[in-house]
């Protein structure tokens, strides 16, 4: 029900609090600038469009995960990868998410928190409380693995998969994961719909996941994805397009690995930081270049300087 207003901006304020879920800063603004009364036409029109401007992004907005369960649900209606496998991390690992890749036939892999409640032994238990158990009373219970990594690399885990209960998500095939052998490094926790197959299939599924980490940490690190202080869709879209293309081109600058001893833990490898280098070496490169062709048709200094530094 709507409570009532003499006030028409005021009984629209009270609809979209009734009928939205508010965040606190934007209730706080809306209610801090609320007045008892509004003598002039242009100061109700102007409240009325503070209100409607905060429902409509409010209708607009969705979560993270709502997008990741439609992106998936218009990837098998269009049906562009009928063998693709889906791996996800815990960020957006919901039960909607699960039960429509389930219900297309298709496994999945996530990653989860390790705070996850696990039935271990007739008792719920955080599953980081069951790994270092085993650790500790059972390190054998941790078997090599052999996976092939989707760069074709051959690569070694020590796993404990096992078939178990989660809260919410019912009966899972989980991993404990190591990447070493004294089982000294953090563990990884995967879980898969798939209760039944090949040992190293699930690691096997979750290395082509991996590719997305590097993507992100390049991205973030290396050309500026997170740098954008934007506010509307339209241009967080083209930022995120022009960082795609400045890794593109990143990714395709040739270079010489450096034989340096101040880059000697390259080993003899393209690093990242080269390849940044190349790039402003080659426009310094195409910069002195053009001030040379200035020079020989008889500039002056003043003119070249003017034409590469107007005032």
């Amino acid at each position: 029900m709507i409570t009532r207003s003499e006030n028409p901006c005021e009984s629209i304020f009270l609809a979209y609090h009734q009928t939205t879920s508010q965040t606190q800063e934007e209730e706080a603004y809306l209610k801090a600038t609320v007045q008892a009364s509004y003598e002039q036409m242009e100061q109700a029109r102007t409240r009325l469009l503070e209100v409607l401007h905060q429902l409509k992004h409010k209708l607009a907005y969705k979560k993270r995960t709502e997008i990741v369960v439609e992106r998936v649900g218009r990837l098998e209606e269009e049906g562009q990868f009928p063998q693709a496998d889906y791996a996800f991390d815990n960020g957006v690992l919901t039960i909607g998410l699960t039960r429509l890749i389930e219900s297309k036939g298709k496994p999945w892999v996530s990653e989860v928190e390790s705070s996850r409640h696990m039935l271990w032994q007739e008792a719920w238990r955080r599953i980081d409380e069951v790994a270092r158990e085993l650790r500790q009373q059972h390190p054998e219970s941790f078997r090599r693995v052999e996976v092939r990594c989707r760069n074709g690399e051959r690569k070694e885990f020590w796993a404990f998969p096992k078939s178990v209960r989660l809260k919410r998500y019912g009966r899972k095939r989980s991993a404990m994961v190591h990447e070493r052998a004294d089982l000294t490094d953090a563990p990884r926790f995967l879980v898969t719909d798939a209760l039944h197959g090949e040992r190293g299939r699930m690691m096997e599924t979750w290395s082509f996941r991996w590719a997305a980490e590097v993507f992100h940490e390049f991205s973030k690190q290396g050309t500026g994805l997170e740098a954008a202080q934007v506010r509307t869709e339209e241009a967080v879209t083209r930022h995120l397009r022009l960082s795609c293309l400045a890794q593109s081109l990143l990714q395709r600058t040739p270079t010489i690995a450096s034989t340096s001893e101040q880059f000697a833990f390259a080993k003899g490898e393209q690093t990242f930081g080269q390849r940044c280098r190349t790039i402003p070496r080659e426009v310094f490169h195409s910069l002195l270049a053009f001030a040379q062709r200035l020079f020989a048709g008889g500039y002056s200094w003043d003119q070249v300087t003017e034409v590469l530094m107007p005032t």
